[in-house]
């Protein structure tokens, strides 16, 4: 499943997961705190999904302090299961390993950029292999971090669904032979790890991704797959500050008009410079306002029973006759004919906050 709008964008767990093994190797926060999608209001949600390139940086800034050999099991320590939200319990879940990570192949667009990043599971015999190929634009001892950490995460994923430890009868690694690889070994349970591959890989024996689950429960796999679905549909891609911006603005209380001054605020940055911010994205502080209120308007009429009074007191309009004169004007129609049109696709109604 790839989505063009979340392509460059990750999601806020993989970035809190990078930024949690940041403050374990004791990186200085000047290095990293000014980076896109780190405010608590975007990092903690998990719906926001913050700039790929929040992440490269934070994994470049790690390889700077410890080996990426390091780097790698450290990410894969700070990963317990469920820290990467439904993409962990697709696999975890499923019928039977194999089931789960091919699921997880087809839902990866839910943790990682999918537009460098890519999860493939192939058949050949009595063999299984897991490869992930990362096309990012990292340095390179980031890179290799980050190709190593993925397949850890798998393996951890993998044998907790099969409720014992898989060891994988090969390790491929796109990365460079390192002058000690104990922690490489120790993440994988096997010395039988082939450096300077073309493909990150995992290679298991059938049997061992075949094997019924323990815990498996008929039916879940269905409904995870539709709850992945769902968060990726209401998804709110930070690609850039425009988009920090309108999440910073949705997030202003709905029952009064929002103020420049307090969105500023919630930035950390003066009003003057949200303005000149806004001038250089070609878009001004009404014009942003007035979308806000125009979709919210549009969702309260298509998705709920409020009168005419109480949607104008909720999208910040002094009366129900300001209302209508707004909706006349975007519309040409009135608040009780646009309701009547029925509700907008589910596409569009998904990305009220972040009108992209």
């Amino acid at each position: 499943m790839v989505s063009h709008a979340h392509q460059g964008t990750t999601s806020s767990a993989l970035t809190r997961l990078n930024l949690n093994a940041a403050r374990a190797l004791g990186i200085p926060p000047h290095g990293y705190a000014h980076l896109l999608g780190l405010a608590p209001e975007h990092l903690n949600d998990d719906l926001c999904r913050p700039p790929a390139s929040t992440s490269i940086r934070i994994a470049e800034l790690a390889t700077v302090h410890a080996p990426w050999t390091e780097v790698a099991g450290l990410l894969a320590q700070q990963s317990a299961i469920g820290s990467l939200g439904v993409w962990d319990y697709l696999i975890t879940s499923a019928p039977t390993p194999l089931d789960g990570i091919q699921d997880a192949a087809v839902y990866l667009t839910a943790v990682v950029d999918t537009g460098t990043d890519t999860l493939q599971v192939t058949e050949d015999g009595d063999l299984i292999t897991v490869s992930h190929i990362n096309k990012a634009d990292l340095a390179h001892e980031a890179a290799c971090a980050v190709r190593a950490c993925a397949l850890g995460l798998y393996l951890q994923r993998l044998s907790h669904a099969a409720q014992r430890r898989l060891v994988p009868v090969r390790v491929t690694l796109a990365a460079e032979t390192p002058r000690r690889h104990d922690a490489l070994i120790a993440l994988y349970g096997t010395r039988a790890i082939e450096f300077e591959a073309p493909v990150s890989s995992l290679t298991f024996l059938a049997p061992d991704l075949k094997a019924p689950n323990p815990h498996a429960q008929p039916g879940l796999s269905a409904v995870l797959r539709r709850h992945a679905e769902q968060t990726l549909a209401t998804a709110i891609p930070l690609h850039n500050w425009l988009d920090l911006f309108r999440t910073a603005l949705a997030a202003a209380p709905q029952e009064a008009a929002p103020t420049l001054s307090d969105v500023a605020r919630r930035m950390a940055i003066s009003t003057r410079s949200l303005q000149r911010r806004l001038d250089e994205h070609g878009t001004t502080w009404s014009g942003e306002v007035e979308t806000l209120r125009r979709a919210r308007i549009v969702e309260l009429l298509h998705h709920t029973d409020l009168g005419i009074d109480a949607i104008a007191a909720r999208s910040g309009y002094a009366d129900a006759r300001a209302l209508r004169r707004a909706v006349h004007r975007w519309y040409g129609t009135t608040p009780a004919a646009l309701r009547r049109t029925g509700p907008a696709p589910a596409h569009a109604s998904a990305r009220t906050r972040s009108w992209s």
